[in-house]
Formats: C-alpha cells, sequence, structure tokens
C-alpha cells in the first residue's frame, strides 16, 4: 500500500477499517441488481469506492467504478441497463492507496483482464504482504500496471500462466502470493471463489433460486433472500456453473487463523462466523470483560453502535443496568460538508450527542470496541463529564491494540497506537477515566468460544494486531524497516 489518504472525519480516525468487501452471483437473472444490493449489506467493509463487473452473451463483459457510497451509484434503472448479464461480481472498498480524484479511480475494483481464453474479472478482500516484491518482478519482466493496488498483481500472475483455463491459472497465480486473500472472481460462466489457506478473512457460499452467491458476510446473502449453504473453506476453491459447485484444494494445508477481530468490529452483528452469531459472540465478550474488570458504577452505556452487544453483555453478566448514555446522529454521512475552523473542531460531537438527562451525576460504565489512538476516547470522556457524569470507567471489548494488521486493514503506524507505547495504567491517565481495562486474551477467546482460552503454541484466529504474533510474515513491510515482534517480548 502507498500513501493513505486523510480521514473523513475525526469520529472515523480513531476506529479500524476493513478495507473491501466482494460479492457475486451466478445463474439469475439481473445479476447487477443482486450484486448492488449484496454490496449495499457490506457497506460497511468499505464506503470510499466501489464497482460491478458482469457478463451478457450479447454485450460481453460490462464494468461500472464509481467512488462513494452503493446506494449514491448502483440504484438507478439507467445505471443498472448498463450492467445486463446473469452472472457479476462486486468489490466496496476503503480506499488507503493513492489520492482522491481520478488517481484512486484506478484502484477501484473489481480489476478486469483479457485472457487467451476469454476474459476474467477479479474482487480481493485483504492484502497481499508480498505485493512489492511482485510487481517489481513483473515489471522487469514487461509487465505494465494501472493501478497502485496490490491486488493487481493476481491479474498480471494470471496472465503468465500457462494454465490451460482461468481457473487453474488463477490457481497457479495464488500460490506464489502471501498475506490474507478471500477473492470472488468470474469468467463469462463460471463464478470463482477462493480462500487463502489460514483463511484470514470470510467468504461464504449461499443458494438462490436456481442460482449461486458469494459473499464476504452472511447478512449480504440474507438481504438478497439467499439460504446460506456453508463457509468457504480456508484454502478452498469454489468454481460455481449453472451445473453446480466444484470444490478444489489448491493449497499446502495449514491450520486456519481466521481474524478475530471480524468477531470484535469488522463484520456486521446479524452475520454468521464460523457458525456463530457475531451479535452473541459480543455480548459473550461484554459478559467476559464484566468478570475480568468489574466496577462499582450506576450505569453502562456503549459508545455506539460498535460497543452496543459488548455493553448490554456487560450489563447483564455485572447486574448494572443498561442505558444509551450516547446517541449518535444516523444521518451524520461522511460526506457532511465542514465550512469553518469552529464546525471542524467540533470532532465527534457532530456524530455523537450525550443523554444528559441520564449520565448527570451517575458513575458510567463506556463500553468501546477498542481503542487505537486514544484520540475519540478522550473527546467523548469530556463529553461525558461536561453533561455532569460523577465518574467514567472505560471497558474495552478487544484487548489492547499494539500493532498493526498487513492482512487487509487500515491500521496506523506502530508508534501511533496508544498502545504500543503506554501501559493500560499510562493510557488511562492519558485518557483522564477514573478505569481502564481491556479484556484480556484469554477472555476474548472464550467469548468466541475456545473454552481454554488462547493456546500459545496453537492460537485458533489471527490476534496480531494484540499480541505481534504474524502468521504470514509481512515480507514487504519487513523490506522497508518494519521490526516485528522478538521473542523476548
Amino acid at each position: 500500500m502507498s500513501t493513505q489518504m486523510p480521514p473523513a472525519h475525526p469520529f472515523d480516525d480513531d476506529k479500524l477499517r476493513e478495507e473491501c468487501g466482494v460479492f457475486g452471483v451466478v445463474g439469475v437473472t439481473d445479476a447487477s441488481n443482486f450484486v448492488a444490493l449484496g454490496l449495499h449489506a457490506l457497506q460497511h467493509r468499505g464506503q470510499e469506492a466501489g464497482g460491478i463487473v458482469t457478463h451478457d452473451p450479447e454485450t460481453g463483459f460490462n464494468q461500472q467504478r464509481r467512488m462513494g457510497l452503493v446506494r449514491d451509484n448502483f440504484t438507478s434503472a439507467s445505471m443498472m441497463e448498463r450492467l445486463p448479464g446473469s452472472i457479476g461480481i462486486g468489490h466496496v472498498r476503503y480506499s488507503t492507496a493513492g489520492s482522491k480524484g481520478q488517481t484512486a479511480m484506478r484502484d477501484v475494483q473489481p480489476f478486469f483482464g483479457e485472457f487467451a481464453m476469454g476474459g476474467a474479472a477479479i474482487a480481493h478482500n485483504g492484502n497481499i504482504t508480498n505485493a512489492m516484491s511482485l510487481r517489481r518482478e513483473l515489471i522487469e519482466r514487461g509487465s505494465i500496471f494501472q493501478s497502485s493496488s496490490d491486488s493487481e498483481c493476481i491479474i498480471h500472475l494470471m496472465a503468465r500462466s500457462m494454465g490451460r483455463n482461468i481457473p487453474d491459472r488463477m490457481e497457479e497465480a495464488l500460490r506464489k502470493v502471501e498475506g490474507a486473500f478471500s477473492i470472488v472472481a468470474m469468467t463469462r460462466t463460471k463464478l470463482i471463489g477462493c480462500r487463502d489457506p489460514l483463511g484470514v478473512r470470510p467468504l461464504v457460499l449461499g443458494k438462490i433460486g436456481d442460482g449461486w452467491a458469494l459473499a464476504s458476510e452472511t447478512c449480504a446473502l440474507d438481504i438478497i433472500g439467499a439460504e446460506f449453504i456453508r463457509e468457504i473453506k480456508p484454502g478452498e476453491m469454489v468454481v460455481v456453473t449453472d451445473k453446480g459447485v466444484e470444490s478444489h484444494f489448491p493449497f499446502r494445508p495449514n491450520r486456519s487463523r481466521f481474524c478475530i477481530f471480524e468477531h470484535v468490529y469488522f463484520s456486521r452483528p446479524d452475520s454468521i462466523l464460523g457458525g456463530r452469531s457475531v451479535y452473541e459472540t459480543r455480548e459473550n465478550i461484554g459478559r467476559e470483560l464484566a468478570k475480568e474488570a468489574p466496577v462499582d458504577a450506576d450505569l453502562v452505556c456503549p459508545v455506539p453502535d460498535s460497543g452496543t452487544p459488548a455493553a448490554i453483555g456487560y450489563s447483564l453478566e455485572s447486574g448494572i443496568p443498561y442505558a444509551m448514555g450516547i446517541i449518535r446522529n444516523q444521518y451524520m454521512g461522511r460526506t457532511f460538508i465542514e465550512p469553518t475552523e469552529s464546525i471542524r473542531n467540533m470532532g465527534v460531537r457532530l456524530k455523537l450527542n450525550v443523554n444528559r438527562a441520564l449520565i448527570k451525576g451517575k458513575r458510567v460504565i463506556l463500553v468501546d470496541d477498542s481503542v487505537v489512538r486514544g484520540t475519540t476516547s478522550r473527546k467523548i470522556k469530556e463529553m461525558i463529564l461536561d453533561a455532569g457524569a460523577a465518574e467514567v470507567h472505560f471497558r474495552i471489548a478487544s484487548p489492547p491494540t499494539a500493532w498493526p494488521c498487513f492482512y487487509g486493514v487500515d491500521t496506523p503506524q506502530r508508534e501511533k497506537l496508544l498502545a504500543a507505547t503506554m501501559s493500560e495504567e499510562e493510557m488511562c491517565k492519558h485518557l483522564g477515566v477514573d478505569s481502564l481495562k481491556f479484556i484480556s486474551l484469554d477472555g476474548l477467546y472464550r467469548a468466541v468460544g475456545e473454552a481454554g482460552g488462547r493456546d500459545a503454541k496453537a492460537p485458533a484466529y489471527c490476534d496480531a494486531c494484540f499480541s505481534g504474533e504474524y502468521p504470514v510474515a509481512p515480507s514487504d513491510m519487513i523490506e522497508q524497516g518494519f521490526e516485528a515482534k522478538t521473542a523476548a517480548e
């Protein structure tokens, strides 16, 4: 990834952001409409840009890519008429590479390429950790890149493959790729889905009438009325046609390391991950947090909206009443115009407001999903105190985020992560709260169903952002000077 774009709003600046979501259908009339609905359900995974590619026997491949939200770009009849066909894929993206405008448009997926045996489009969720070295090698051999995206490497690797068909070429290309990838791709007649050997990012299969769907999350199947069939397994490639689903395992078998932060924050609470309700898991996290970090208080309040299920769990376990002490303005979008310095300085107040009647004179427990830079946490604490709270206690539904993610999440550099430079006690003083406690890594594992906590020798999830233990070495970043965790740490 290259230069990061500046955050659209100060509230969003202090959250980890999933970089994309993927969706595809085959065997349905007006596939583009289903894709647009699926992408709308996955909008939480990326709000900067989106794209759809379809194929129709008469018009061939059709593609439309736009900056902005799905609802603003892929809802008009005139737009969808440009995307005919019974097969299609789509992508929503949070862009971290390039700059806004025409430069950023080059990076909007899906990417499309023409091969000897026909065209193919590909949409990728994740991050290729050896993309820089692959890119250098491909350019030296004559490849001409059209974007700054790591995902484009896959198209060029496929072009150089001698495989007899598109799925074979994709298999060969992905064997050279390191990192995390959940991919949805298409040819004229085939829908293809693939997960990396560790299964870091989610991908699910659904059935709709005589057709099929692939999606990052089950909530995208729900919106189109598709039946959830199963998750694509780590290291599995499925090739879906009107004849059914073929399954292949092109990679060396490996132990699954699914991203544990999908359970904490990234995925929608109405999705199912690993057979578990995301909402119920987050409620369990709150219960574990209440056991580990009790405090005498009057109210449990979520930092909306991501802290809500955990706050409910904390309240249920502790017996302390739950209350909506902070209200979020649901109509404060990312495109809000901030015309003056005084408005910009309002920061989180543009999105959040304290319910003063509830808060005044109370000892308040604020439950949030994470603390990244700590900037938003400090502002929320100030708002609560300004409203007359007697005490403010933070309870965080994830362990301290002390390490950057290199598998498809926008994370600040390590020195900008509060937990990388401060102890829990120091963070408490820095935020100016009466107490601060994070759920332990063992507690988080128990909440997601690992009764014995985290197995240090064989963890069931990727938890690198908390532990610093990267299941795939971030080779490009190490080459640039990133210092991975040592045994002493």
